[in-house]
């Protein structure tokens, strides 16, 4: 049963809805996920969020909270017990907030093009993607995770990329993160998919795959 007055508002397929699910889960936070059409949003989320109408959308004792990061990083003061998933050290926190903030400015628009490109401009968008990869990777020098030995916050952001990323590479008969191009990428990507967590809570991968190759078709077909 979800702990009284914990709702999480997202969708299934949703990568951003994923990563406030991991941080619950790391926080060990019973919650009620609410699944969304996008297409038919319901009113209770647009009652919450009315501002941008997007998910995921947490809301806790009444009171709704909006945009994944700022939802992960509410978590995790919210219930500070058990679990950091922000670095306790100032300096240290402000690294993974400028490297998230990297993630989502960069890397989010850079892996999209990948998803819906084809031809040279798929060339193109892989070499972009490798680029900005590459840069992502200084964070993670000398260590398993972006948090160290175990993951924090940067992981959880940047976290639906080991998944999307070789969803996308699979869909697409392509490689963008490789042991010899990107390798503490893909070293990261292998050790991210096997923390307990993550694998429990990834959506079916028949499921996942198909909805994705759907919208990759439908990008590709100009609709």
């Amino acid at each position: 049963m979800a702990e009284k007055g914990v709702k999480l508002f997202g969708l299934w397929a949703s990568p951003f809805s994923l990563r406030v699910e991991w941080a619950l889960k790391l926080k060990e936070v019973d919650y009620e996920f609410m699944d969304e059409d996008l297409q038919n949003k319901s009113q209770e989320l647009l009652h919450y969020n009315p501002i941008t109408k997007k998910i995921p959308v947490l809301v806790h004792n009444g009171k709704p909270l909006a945009e994944s990061t700022v939802i992960v990083e509410y978590v995790d003061e919210a219930w500070p017990n058990g679990y950091r998933i922000m670095p306790q050290d100032p300096f240290e926190r402000a690294q993974a907030r400028f490297w998230a903030r990297f993630a989502e400015d960069k890397c989010v628009p850079a892996v999209f093009n990948v998803s819906i490109n084809s031809g040279e401009e798929l060339k193109k968008a892989i070499k972009e993607a490798q680029e900005v990869l590459k840069t992502l990777e200084k964070a993670l020098e000398g260590k398993k995770f972006f948090g160290g030995e175990t993951i924090g916050y940067l992981d959880i952001v940047a976290g639906w990329m080991p998944c999307w990323l070789r969803m996308i590479e699979e869909i697409a008969e392509i490689t963008v993160v490789d042991a010899e191009t990107l390798p503490l990428m893909n070293a990261w990507f292998d050790n991210f998919l096997e923390v307990e967590v993550v694998k429990r809570s990834l959506p079916p991968k028949d499921k996942l795959y198909a909805f994705n190759r759907a919208r990759r078709e439908q990008f590709l077909s100009g609709q």
